[in-house]
This record gives structure tokens, C-alpha cells and sequence, in this order.
């Protein structure tokens, strides 16, 4: 596989992490081994010890965080040894937007592990568990704008705009019980809605996310000294849902507006789409596939190396 012009990768983020993630890349390629020791090196604690076994911690969002981006350039680095895997272009849902500003290059590994766990006890600390949630809200073709509206003056917001037909919001717990009320005498009576609470330990993606903002800024600072943001308009943006721009202060200041705002992922897989004629989902889980299925898109998810096999054993 040489040509990297027409391929595009894309990284899931928080919620697909999995016990023993990775295992069957670290087990067989060298270079993942080496992954996950640069990640523990960096970090002081067994990042595939956490990974592979049944710890309860990687469930912790300071744990999750820096585990799935461990995994996901792993795999990624993995896929690029043994098959000559390669991309032009990046993205990434929510936490996995650093993922990909690791594969492009912009972020370097070691450094971007300190961040995220740094960020995931952020997010974790803004909010007292039992506060705060997060609830899928699916139906066909739905009206942003109407949602929007429907929840004024509710300590909410909208966390995720994933598809035509997904929408996640995020905010106090009363409030996603009263927009499940509001949107179930106000949406048309003939579409068919679901409303999905999810498992998550804090409202990410909203407004309660705002106090940690000036510390992530602080964090990206510290840790951040070496950022290249020479191929940041390879990566898109969850903020703005377009590409980055070349600037140090520009990524950083999206990163942060990141946490409390829109992840605009929709918008960052039709920019992706309209760039590249091959995407491919490299991650311990897929929730990316479906989306990209919505804009009329092929995603193929990579989630171990077995399915790498089906698909670049006839390329390499």
C-alpha cells in the first residue's frame, strides 16, 4: 500500500474501550509492544497491564483516555509495519481527535498520554458524580434546531451532533429528564424518537465542562511544548468540524473550546469525505461505521489485526 493521498483515518474516542484492547497487536508486532512500553515510560503506571486485563481503572476517565490513545497508535503503527499502511488524512471523535493529531504527527505520543490523562481527571473533577449525564437522542433526520430550542433554559446542551439520526446532549440530570419530556410532547407525533441514556460518569461536551477550561489550557501548555503544527490541516476539528489551521495558538484554543462545545463530528466526516475515496476506523471499537453510513460513506473499522487481515491481505 503506497498511495496515502486518497485514504483518511478516523480514531472512536471514549466508549470503546474494552478489556484486552490491542492485546493481539501487542502480542504479535513488535512495535506495539514498544507502544505501550513508551506509553507506561511516560505515564509511570502499566498501560497494557490496564488494557489487557479486567482492571475496574479503565473505566476511570483518567485511565480511559490515555489507554485508548495508547491502543489506537498502536494499532495504527502496527498496521503500518506489517501491511505499509499509511494515511493523508485524520480525525477523530472527541477524545479521538488527539489520536490523530498523534498519527499525523502534530502531537507527539509521550506527550499527548500526559495531556489526556491530565484531561480526563479534568472532566472527571468538574462535575460530582451522580450530577451530570448524557443521553443519545435518536430518530430520523433530526431538526437541530427544534432540539436546540426544546432545551432553552435547561442546564443542558448539545454534547454530539453524530449523524442525521444521532444527536447526544449532555448537562445536569434534571434537565436530560426534562428535554426527554419536552421532546416527547414536542417532536411531530408521525417520527419515530429513542431516547438513550448512556453510561458515562460526567456531562462532557457541555456547559459544566467550562470551569476546567483555563486549567486544559494550562495542561496543553505544559505539556504541549513540542507541538508541529505543520500537518494540523490534515486533522479535522471537532470544534469548528472543518480541518485545523497551522498554528500553534489555533490548535490549542480549539482543543480547549473542545470540552465545553459541540462535537461536531458530521460535519468532520463530510469534510473527510469530500477529500478522501478511502476511510478506514482503527480503534478498540466502532461506532464510527455507522455514522459515516448516514452521509452514504464506506468507513471499514479496523478493531484487531484479523480484520486487517480481510482487508490488506491481498495489498500488501
Amino acid at each position: 500500500m503506497t498511495d496515502t493521498k486518497n485514504i483518511a483515518v478516523v480514531f472512536p474516542g471514549q466508549g470503546s474501550q474494552r478489556p484486552g484492547m490491542g492485546k493481539d497487536f501487542y502480542e504479535q508486532l513488535p512495535i506495539c509492544r514498544e507502544t505501550y512500553e513508551e506509553a507506561a515510560d511516560a505515564l509511570g503506571w502499566d498501560v497494557s497491564r490496564m488494557c489487557f486485563g479486567e482492571d475496574e481503572k479503565l473505566n476511570l476517565t483518567e485511565y480511559t483516555q490515555p489507554c485508548i490513545v495508547t491502543t489506537e497508535i498502536a494499532m495504527l503503527r502496527g498496521l503500518s509495519k506489517r501491511y505499509g499502511f499509511a494515511s493523508e488524512y485524520f480525525g477523530g471523535h472527541s477524545l479521538g481527535e488527539f489520536s490523530a493529531l498523534v498519527a499525523a504527527g502534530v502531537m507527539p505520543l509521550a506527550e499527548t498520554l500526559k495531556i489526556v490523562q491530565t484531561r480526563g481527571k479534568l472532566m472527571q473533577d468538574a462535575v460530582p458524580v451522580g450530577v451530570g449525564g448524557m443521553a443519545a437522542v435518536i430518530s430520523e433526520d433530526i431538526d437541530i434546531e427544534m432540539l436546540t430550542k426544546i432545551m432553552e433554559g435547561l442546564n443542558a446542551d448539545v454534547a454530539n451532533i453524530n449523524s442525521t439520526n444521532q444527536v447526544v446532549i449532555s448537562g445536569e440530570l434534571p434537565a436530560i429528564d426534562e428535554t426527554e419530556k419536552r421532546i416527547t410532547q414536542n417532536f411531530p407525533p408521525e417520527k419515530k424518537i429513542r431516547f438513550v441514556r448512556l453510561n458515562v460518569s460526567a456531562p462532557f461536551h457541555s456547559r459544566l465542562m467550562k470551569s476546567i477550561e483555563n486549567r486544559f489550557a494550562d495542561t496543553l501548555e505544559n505539556f504541549g511544548k513540542n507541538l508541529e503544527p505543520r500537518n494540523a490541516p490534515k486533522v479535522t476539528s471537532n470544534f469548528t468540524g472543518g480541518f485545523h489551521s497551522d498554528d500553534v495558538i489555533g490548535i490549542r484554543e480549539k482543543l480547549v473550546n473542545q470540552i465545553s462545545n459541540t462535537v461536531q463530528w458530521r460535519k468532520n466526516m463530510q469534510s473527510l469525505a469530500a477529500i478522501a475515496g478511502e476511510i478506514y476506523e482503527i480503534g478498540p471499537g466502532r461506532p464510527l461505521r455507522d455514522f459515516f453510513k448516514t452521509i452514504g460513506v464506506t468507513c471499514q473499522s479496523i478493531t484487531g489485526l484479523a480484520a486487517a487481515e480481510k482487508i490488506f491481505s491481498g495489498s500488501n
